[in-house]
């Protein structure tokens, strides 16, 4: 099949399955018909679609491929362009419009949920080659590969993506839903026994949560950027109840690195030999525990389109 270089593959992930997500695509594609867009649109069936989508959209030569959805979405589009059989994968452009109830790593370049916005970056936005996270596990009847653009928590953090998910689908409110999963998790501060190895370093101990990554990390990795080849790690342990304010305080500020309990690490490669009891999602997908993972990076193994 040939596909003119210019053609964009669209996928539209939607939110719910409401009037309200179909008026927000007949929005968005009458503003793309009016500015002369040239596109393929396809819409998600379900969880795990748009990964298969992207990946059919790679192999059959589209070298802009649009992502309407959130880091989820997000997540799976990377994985369907990195696992599919296109030549070439740094070479295709990845654009995004923000649609989900997390869009961390668009936020991360300056973008928000405005599609007009989004829909002009895309046209006249520039392209950068940016890295691509690896985690490698073995699920018993091979090694597995899978892929993201942000970051990895295992622990809390992975605890507060799997509970907003379930108050999500309660809820049906993205603020309410990540408050709920808030205090829910304020006072447990749980505590995981994990073996991680970093620069030759073995990190053993009870850890409440580790964050590893390329770009943001829901601020815990505000020192990260997904262009240099390297990963971010911050180690967190457990805080007394009166440190747990100062500490939200310095997360939000970007300061998180100065926290005495938070050890951070700049790397190419962690093993992660033991997470007892602890999940793990990969850029808010959640990921089936199975340890020991060896987290790595591809240095600008994709081009992304960004603002001006």
């Amino acid at each position: 099949m040939s596909v003119s270089p210019d053609k964009w593959g669209i996928i539209y992930n939607p939110k719910a399955g409401t009037r309200k997500v179909q008026k927000r695509w007949k929005s968005i594609k009458e503003y793309m018909d009016k500015q002369g867009v040239d596109y393929d649109y396809i819409q998600s069936e379900g969880f795990g679609s748009v990964e298969r989508l992207a990946g059919i959209l790679a192999n059959n030569g589209y070298r802009t491929i649009v992502v309407v959805g959130g880091d989820g979405a997000l997540n799976d589009a990377i994985n369907g362009i990195m696992r599919s059989d296109a030549p070439r994968k740094a070479d295709i452009a990845l654009g995004i419009i923000p649609n989900g109830i997390g869009n961390d790593f668009a936020k991360y370049w300056g973008m928000d949920t405005d599609y007009k916005e989004a829909v002009k970056c895309i046209m006249h936005g520039r392209r950068r080659r940016i890295d691509v996270g690896t985690c490698q596990y073995y699920d018993g009847q091979g090694h597995v590969t899978r892929y993201f653009l942000n970051a990895i928590n295992i622990g809390l953090g992975a605890r507060i993506v799997k509970i907003t998910d379930q108050c999500k689908r309660f809820w049906g409110v993205k603020y309410l839903s990540y408050l709920m999963a808030f205090i829910s998790l304020i006072f447990e501060r749980k505590l995981y026994r994990m073996h991680l190895k970093v620069n030759d370093e073995h990190i053993r101990g009870r850890i409440m949560t580790v964050c590893i990554g390329s770009a943001w990390g829901w601020g815990q990795l505000p020192s990260a950027v997904p262009y240099n080849g390297w990963l971010d790690v911050s180690v967190i342990h457990r805080p007394e109840l009166r440190q747990l304010w100062p500490g939200l305080w310095m997360l939000m500020k970007g300061r998180i690195l100065n926290n005495k309990l938070v050890r951070p690490y700049r790397t190419r490669q962690v093993k992660v030999l033991r997470a007892r009891g602890a999940a793990v999602d990969l850029d808010g997908r959640l990921l089936p525990r199975h340890f020991p993972l060896t987290i790595g990076i591809l240095p600008e193994a994709i081009t992304l389109i960004i603002p001006e």
